[in-house]
């Protein structure tokens, strides 16, 4: 019988913060949930860790035609990464590319100052960023992330989930400088078999942990 291994988001985030407490207090961590699902775990990583909390979004670039084919991704920051074999093996326009590129664009903006409001993002160059979610299955979003984030120049990327697939975890690690992960059944079948609870995070969550954590961190500030 398969047993889960997380009862929800919030519990699996504690077992993480747990996981990295190696870097709690450390004035160059930022954390980063990839949204919407890592967000809850993102925020008790950052609690935890007494570090600044926040999202960094990832969109898709779908071939037109054939959407569920990445051609590479947009993240925040407006940062595109384009997958030259796809977009060269599929002869795909640069007018095509551009256009499909606004639209993502246009969504992720949208979804930044949903989410932020009128906070800037933090900066993150020469820092130590952690980017969390709730699970990795397939890595095409994590792996993107990872690139986009690399273009900001970062100190380090540690990526910490509780349960990925053994080799994608493994691919993770290669693109990454480090990754901390819980477990890595196999199979794994998807990530929300290991919760007891995996309902949708909604947009209004998500707002909501960000601004509880943007009033800590200015709380702790001041004190």
């Amino acid at each position: 019988m398969m047993v889960t291994q997380f009862r929800n988001r919030t519990e699996a985030g504690r077992r993480l913060a747990r996981r990295l407490a190696a870097y709690a207090g450390r004035p160059d961590v930022v954390v980063l949930g990839l949204p919407r699902g890592g967000v809850p775990l993102a925020f008790e990583v950052a609690r935890a860790l007494e570090a600044p909390l926040d999202v960094f979004i990832v969109r898709k670039l779908g071939v037109p035609g054939h959407e569920e084919l990445a051609m590479g991704a947009i993240a925040s920051g407006g940062i595109r990464v384009l997958n030259d074999n796809v977009t060269r093996s599929l002869s795909i326009p640069d007018r095509l590319i551009e256009a499909v590129t606004a639209k993502e664009l246009r969504e992720l903006r949208w979804r930044e100052s949903a989410y932020r409001g009128d906070r800037p993002p933090p900066a993150v160059g020469d820092r130590t960023v952690i980017l969390v979610d709730d699970g990795i299955a397939t890595g095409s979003t994590m792996l993107a992330a990872i690139a986009a984030l690399r273009r900001l120049e970062p100190a380090r990327i540690i990526v910490a989930v509780p349960t990925a697939a053994p080799s994608t975890r493994d691919e993770i690690r290669r693109e990454a400088d480090d990754c901390i992960c819980e477990m890595t059944p196999d199979p794994f079948f998807a990530v929300g078999v290991w919760y007891e609870d995996f309902s949708q995070t909604t947009d209004e969550e998500v707002r909501d942990l960000l601004d509880q954590a943007a009033s800590e961190t200015a709380t702790a500030q001041r004190s």
